[in-house]
């Protein structure tokens, strides 16, 4: 009865429990089996992980350029845009054949023309009416070209664009009397970007012309052979352009890679008193006011 009562009791320590040769033994056996089998199938006992298969490069291709082409069009659109030089009323800043980047991101936040700045413009009406738009007479380059200008890869063809100087704003007085030089409210503007030969006036004698808030008077460099603001005075505006027509100011000559540059403010431009208006009289006035105050405040303690 005792025997039997210990039979179903723990082994003591330290002695394994079960046969060495039973229950464990099997179970080692039986696991070794198992990654024997697995072995000779190839496979792991643990899961399968795959590597994910790559996507050949032809079929990530069209992928690529569409990513491409949309933000081609978003930086043509909001950014900088190429526009190039047909004629050689900029000469010499600018050469025919120029290509020009044009910043129009700054317009976006309120940013408005500024003396001196070289500007692209759309026609504000009758300036282009005779010039003929430049198109190749084959119908595939054609449609190359506008689907490369639709996305700013490429000049269009068909805009009626212009490129001049923006040499008043608005509410400046500028003139240019018998050989010059132009003047801006009073001021004698110093213009070495003018082509050689020409005078400033370019044989075109105009003004005293008041400029209208929210419009600009421009000119280009080659004045014997620009028709800017001088040229349409009698027409709505009175040569002036609208500022909402600037498309944006050109900042660099990007090609041919010899004509490279950039288009900075001439220094002319940063003469004290070019600013409009009577800002010797508002200082004045601003002066005197603030002693004028305080003896006022005084009197009344």
């Amino acid at each position: 009865m005792v025997i039997g009562a210990r039979s179903g009791a723990p082994e003591p320590d330290g002695e394994p429990v079960g046969n060495q040769d039973g229950a464990h033994a099997g179970d080692g056996e039986a696991l070794r089996d198992a990654e024997a089998g697995a072995e000779a199938d190839g496979s792991s006992a643990e899961p399968s992980r795959r590597a994910p298969k790559q996507r050949s490069f032809w079929k990530e291709l069209p992928i690529l350029i569409g990513i491409a082409l949309i933000l081609a069009l978003v930086i043509k659109t909001f950014f900088v845009q190429a526009f190039s030089i047909p004629s050689g009323s900029m000469e010499n800043t600018l050469q025919v054949g120029d290509r020009v980047l044009v910043d129009k991101l700054t317009p976006w936040f309120g940013s408005e023309p500024e003396r001196g700045e070289v500007v692209v413009f759309k026609d504000p009406g009758g300036w282009l009416n005779d010039e003929p738009t430049q198109r190749s007479d084959n119908s595939f380059v054609r449609g190359v070209q506008d689907v490369f200008s639709f996305i700013g890869l490429m000049p269009s063809s068909d805009e009626k664009d212009l490129i001049k100087r923006v040499i008043a704003v608005g509410g400046d007085t500028v003139e240019c009397q018998g050989s010059g030089p132009v003047k801006v409210n009073g001021v004698a503007l110093d213009e070495p970007y003018i082509f050689p030969g020409n005078t400033p006036c370019g044989e075109k004698p105009f003004g005293p012309v008041h400029v209208p808030k929210g419009r600009i008077w421009v000119m280009g460099d080659h004045r014997g052979n620009s028709l800017d603001s001088r040229y349409h005075m009698d027409q709505p505006g009175g040569g002036t352009v609208p500022v909402d027509n600037v498309v944006g100011r050109a900042f660099v000559v990007a090609w041919p890679i010899g004509d490279w540059a950039t288009l900075p403010v001439p220094d002319t431009f940063d003469q004290k008193g070019l600013a409009a208006g009577p800002v010797a009289p508002a200082m004045a006035g601003t002066a005197l006011a603030v002693p004028a105050v305080w003896w006022v405040r005084r009197r009344r303690r």
